[in-house]
């Protein structure tokens, strides 16, 4: 049996020049605690995120919704485990899918993206956040602005002299769109006989007692910041 060969003493190598560290520099050590506060501050953050409920770190926005388009809100929250996220519109709650879709960004960031916008969309939007430590909840409101628009003109009609002439539009808008009514491109004065009512979604124009001089084609308008919009009808009394 051979003799195995006497080990190597291991052969010191010096570090490159310019890599060499000396604890004892004022530098080193002001560097060295920094490192360690830091380290000892980051498991203290770490454990009272894991320990305690969920925080809201950046609350909800309101947001401007511009009909067609989709609105976002955004809410950064603090939370572990992982929480159960809710969202609701006006106290009902809202599901994932096409219509809402939940957003989770990163650990901290959660969203709610508001599709296809409407009118109906407007209204109160709350998040609301839960882990086995506690919940917290925000709220914010979505605006819908929608360019002003006829959604369906007054109907031509036929009266007997005499009669009374009805003519309604269904109407739409946010900002509330501005309405008027002319006869034959001339503004009507409206008086006791003539006159026409504005509701949230329709307006009526009303001709009492009406008579040949009454015939012609009228116009109703709608303008808002956004847009306007204008429908024509022709009355005929003989």
């Amino acid at each position: 049996m051979s003799k195995a060969a006497p080990a190597k003493k291991p052969v010191a190598v010096a570090p490159p020049p310019g890599c060499t560290l000396d604890i004892n520099d004022p530098q080193v050590q002001s560097a060295a605690i920094r490192i360690q506060a830091s380290y000892r501050g980051h498991r203290s953050r770490k454990e009272l995120r894991e320990k305690g409920p969920p925080r809201v770190l950046e609350p909800l926005k309101d947001v401007v919704l511009i009909e067609g388009s989709a609105a976002k809100l955004t809410c950064r929250v603090s939370a572990f485990p992982d929480p159960f996220i809710r969202w609701s519109k006006d106290g009902k709650e809202l599901r994932d899918g096409p219509k809402y879709r939940y957003v989770f960004e990163d650990p901290d960031v959660v969203a709610l993206v508001v599709r296809d916008g409407e009118l109906a969309d407007l209204g109160q939007y709350s998040i609301n956040v839960t882990n086995p430590f506690g919940q917290c909840s925000d709220s914010a409101r979505i605006l819908v602005e929608v360019p002003a628009k006829i959604q369906k003109g007054p109907d031509n009609t036929k009266a007997r002299k005499g009669t009374t002439v009805t003519l309604t539009a269904e109407i739409l808008g946010e900002p509330a769109p501005d309405v008027g009514w002319t006869k034959d491109g001339e503004d009507i004065e409206e008086d006791d006989r003539v006159f026409f009512e504005i509701g949230s979604t329709t307006t009526t124009l009303t001709i009492r007692r009406a008579t040949p001089q009454d015939s012609g084609k009228y116009e109703v308008y709608v303008e808002n910041s956004l847009g306007m919009d204008q429908s024509f009808a022709r009355v005929d009394v003989a």
